[in-house]
């Protein structure tokens, strides 16, 4: 579950099914009730409708929950943390970093790594789109060694320098 429409189809499918919760969060719902396999089936059936999936294995929760504090890391919070990524992922989920690095790698055949730098790249794009800060305080912002790395990083993702992608954007602008 990544967004507010995701939460609003699980609240719709669990009031549907005349379940008591209480908190619906990104990735997780609190069931106040004891859910019968009937209600789990059609639970389930509804939600993949609606293109969510039900998550029953404890490890494909934590994978979710890996992305989540991922995603969390570096869309949502103001500053990234000034400890290590690996204490960070591995504090907030209370697990050895080295078993969610193989937990993740085996399930999604990428990187923990990977997956932070292409989220990164994209919090990178959106903030060279708003334009609102220079490249050397997004560098900063984002906990880059320097903008060269991040420049670097950047070409090798997208295969464009942030210079030509910020371009790319003004000359789209400039035709409408």
């Amino acid at each position: 579950m990544v967004s507010i429409r995701c939460k609003m189809i699980v609240k719709a499918e669990l009031d549907r099914l005349g379940l008591q919760y209480g908190s619906v969060e990104l990735g997780e719902a609190d069931v106040k009730d004891t859910i019968t396999e009937e209600q789990r089936s059609q639970l389930k059936s509804g939600l993949l409708l609606s293109g969510l999936e039900l998550m029953d294995d404890k490890k494909a929760m934590l994978i979710d929950n890996i992305k989540k504090v991922i995603v969390e890391m570096i869309h949502y919070a103001d500053a990234l943390p000034e400890i290590k990524n690996s204490d960070y992922i591995g504090f907030k989920l209370n697990h050895s970093y080295t078993y969610l690095a193989n937990l993740f790698s085996e399930a999604t055949g990428t990187t923990i790594e990977h997956y932070i730098i292409a989220h990164k790249i994209d919090r990178v794009k959106e903030l060279l789109l708003y334009d609102e800060l220079s490249l050397t305080e997004i560098s900063y912002k984002l906990n880059y060694s320097s903008v060269a790395h991040l420049s670097n990083q950047f070409k090798k993702i997208t295969g464009l320098t942030p210079s030509y992608f910020k371009k790319l954007k003004t000359k789209r602008h400039n035709k409408f």
